[in-house]
């Protein structure tokens, strides 16, 4: 695969997974502080590549491997680099996206404002983006402090200002006809399970939550109910 780059030119490290539905293409990404190699999503997109999907795993500028610097990454740019991405290789493919946490999030906006993601899903996907950041960094100085102690991964005022801009992104998905499979943990404590209901309720389009019992944030390896899910999914909607 040719490199990929975002608008800032920056070039955005991703592994292809190829599979039999030549003319579809899955694109997977991951949440804040995350990569494309988290072990879920590489599981993931193995097991749907097999059920017959072409996956893209992605890491947004700033992340993994990718170009750039994790202090300018925000939703609004990951937002940018998605539609950088489906620039250049989404021509011609019918194009679902699997977003994890912030990528929740991600998903919406995207959905918002640009129509060639025909399927959406979310994994314990984020709606209310100025929340998530009081409640998990209030305690955290911008330009001083990290994300969740983690010196790799430095908490920004970029960040901060975007997660407030947004505040929610329910106005958004309000009213969006896009298919959307929502799977969320039922003991996750870093993005509440009540976020996606609170999604489900102002999507028109078809919709299903399934609250996986007794996982969290990472979905505690049942990695293979999310496939079958997502590829059940992708079968009725792609």
């Amino acid at each position: 695969m040719s490199t990929i780059r975002n608008s800032h030119g920056e070039r955005l490290d991703v592994a292809m997974h190829d599979a039999e539905k030549s003319d579809c293409l899955v694109i997977i990404g991951h949440g804040v502080t995350g990569n494309k190699d988290r072990p879920m999503l590489v599981e993931l997109a193995d097991a749907l590549a097999e059920a017959g999907w072409p996956c893209l795993r992605i890491s947004y500028s700033g992340n993994g491997e990718s170009e750039g610097s994790f202090s300018d990454s925000t939703i609004s740019k990951e937002v940018a680099d998605l539609s950088a991405v489906i620039d250049q290789v989404g021509s011609g493919k019918r194009i679902a996206f699997i977003g994890h946490s912030m990528s929740g999030a991600v998903a919406a906006l995207f959905a918002a404002r640009d129509e060639r993601v025909k399927v959406m899903v979310s994994l314990a996907g984020m709606v209310h983006t100025a929340a998530f950041h009081d409640r998990e960094f209030g305690d955290v100085t911008p330009g001083e402090g990290y994300m969740w102690d983690d010196e790799d991964c430095p908490l920004s005022q970029t960040f901060l200002d975007d997660m407030q801009q947004i505040g929610s992104t329910l106005d958004a998905a309000r009213d969006l006809r896009t298919p959307w499979l929502l799977l969320h943990g039922s003991d996750d404590d870093v993005v509440p399970v009540s976020d996606s209901h609170d999604l489900k309720e102002v999507l028109r389009g078809p919709v299903r939550l399934l609250e996986i019992q007794g996982t969290g944030h990472m979905f505690d390896g049942n990695y293979s109910v999310l496939a079958c899910e997502v590829s059940d999914w992708l079968e009725k909607h792609l």
